[in-house]
């Protein structure tokens, strides 16, 4: 089998290689600094049955459709489908009752517009809950920040700040909950050892219900 002619490399101070495909059917390759691309491309090769079973999946699982951004399109928002409306009467540029009201036309504004507001409903709705399940579990942290990541839903830096993408702001609650909980354990675990998914479990039982419906349908979180 060939190796893959495109993938994503990153390199850091890991001790070994990790694989991983993601929602846009990526694959990247995770390699420490001193090891030879030779290397990786000789294990991409072996790994081409996996690579190619894996991919196939993800572009199996749901996807949003490219967006239009017109009178009656729908959004996610917390794991529920809500229309947008245009209204040029609307009193406010953006507004949300039971659905988007937007009183433009313009699908550059209408983009930003949503987006915007995605990332306000992120920052107030996930600091909430971060706040909530630290207090509950007794975890302390140093600050959160709403990022535009778009490979990794959440990550938790080395002196105690919680990074989490807009985008999360889509998906179900209990799904938000689980990306919170899983990074509020890497404050004590740094890696995803069995001690890291057993802290995961002790405070979110049903984590791995959340984890599968994250895989299955993080293609759709996307604007």
């Amino acid at each position: 089998m060939e190796t893959p002619k495109f993938y994503k490399l990153i390199r850091s101070k890991r001790k070994t290689i990790a694989l991983g495909i993601t929602a846009d059917a990526t694959l990247v390759v995770r390699a420490p600094h001193n090891t030879s691309l030779s290397y990786i491309e000789r294990l991409l090769s072996k790994k081409m049955g996996w690579i190619q079973r894996t991919v196939a999946r993800v572009m199996s699982r749901p996807r949003t459709p490219p967006r239009e951004f017109v009178d009656g399109e729908s959004f996610l928002y917390l794991g529920k489908t809500h229309k947008m409306r245009i209204d040029k009467n609307a009193s406010k540029p953006i507004a949300f009752k039971s659905g988007f009201i937007l009183n433009t036309k313009d699908k550059t504004r209408v983009r930003n517009l949503i987006i915007n507001w995605y990332k306000a409903e992120a920052k107030r709705k996930i600091s909430e809950r971060v706040e909530w399940c630290a207090r509950r579990y007794g975890i302390s942290f140093k600050s959160i920040k709403i990022t535009s990541a778009e490979k990794r839903w959440g990550s938790c830096g080395t002196s105690g700040n919680l990074n989490f993408s807009w985008r999360l702001i889509m998906a179900p609650t209990s799904v938000i909950d689980y990306v919170i909980i899983h990074e509020l354990a890497h404050l004590e675990h740094k890696n995803h050892s069995k001690a890291f998914w057993n802290s995961v479990k002790v405070m979110y039982s049903s984590y791995e219900k959340a984890k599968n419906w994250l895989k299955r349908n993080e293609g759709t979180l996307t604007i």
